[in-house]
């Protein structure tokens, strides 16, 4: 359970700063506490992901990570609202049972009702071939994030409805499901090779769009990765080698 935030001020009461609870490990931030204006739509702790049910772990809809990760991507935020634009968070720090749980999903061939949205064209038993799905995820190293680029002010993004009929995440943006990002070719977590970072095949307006969302990132100390336009990691991360469990609450 989170617990609340204590809150200093001088004497003068004209400075104040918020202390989160030690409620999660050392240098990991709630990323709302470093940067309210970041949007977020967290969609593991939601039915709209490619597995079409809340993931294990996601105790609430949170983006959690390293302060150092966290404090890259303020940065970022405060470049990109020059252009009316803002940052949105899919997917932060993934705790390992959220792993472990889309590994047993990958090995049952029935589970596939978010087929047609998410992966038309792939058979999910290539997912860790293809690199969409690993045993091991930079997200569990608490370094790595999901993200996109919505205007400001944010469009409204309709709810998802269990019930609703699934497109593709490759149909043309004005067909697939109405997320509030601006074009970057696929949905996101499109498990596609149009979802590839340098994949030209995509409209010209879309591919613009994904290179600026790239340089931002790199020019803050992000690495990109090729398979995912959204995904990215903290090229200095503070822990490498470590992949956590709490769960995201």
């Amino acid at each position: 359970m989170k617990k609340k935030p204590f809150i200093f001020a001088t004497l003068l009461g004209l400075t104040a700063f918020t202390v989160q609870a030690a409620n999660l490990p050392s240098d990991f931030v709630y990323l709302k506490d470093i940067d309210p204006t970041i949007v977020q739509d967290i969609r593991y702790a939601t039915y709209h992901n490619f597995i079409g049910h809340p993931i294990a772990g996601y105790q609430v809809a949170e983006c959690i990570l390293t302060k150092p990760a966290a404090t890259a991507l303020a940065a970022v935020q405060k470049e990109l609202k020059k252009a009316a634009l803002s940052l949105k968070v899919y997917d932060c720090y993934r705790p390992q049972q959220a792993v472990d749980e889309f590994t047993r999903w990958r090995q049952q061939p029935d589970q596939q009702q978010m087929k047609a949205e998410f992966y038309p064209h792939v058979n999910k038993a290539d997912f860790f071939k293809l690199g969409y799905v690993a045993e091991k995820s930079g997200h569990s190293r608490g370094s790595t994030m999901d993200l996109t680029i919505v205007p400001i002010p944010t469009p409204h993004q309709p709810d998802f409805s269990p019930r609703q009929k699934l497109v593709a995440c490759i149909a043309p943006y004005t067909k697939r499901f109405a997320d509030n990002s601006i074009d970057m070719g696929t949905g996101y977590d499109c498990m596609d090779p149009l979802s590839h970072n340098d994949n030209t095949s995509i409209s010209a307006t879309a591919f613009k769009n994904r290179m600026l969302l790239k340089e931002i990132m790199e020019k803050h100390g992000f690495s990109a990765y090729q398979q995912e336009w959204w995904h990215f990691t903290l090229k200095n991360e503070p822990y490498p080698d470590t992949y956590f469990n709490f769960p995201v609450g």
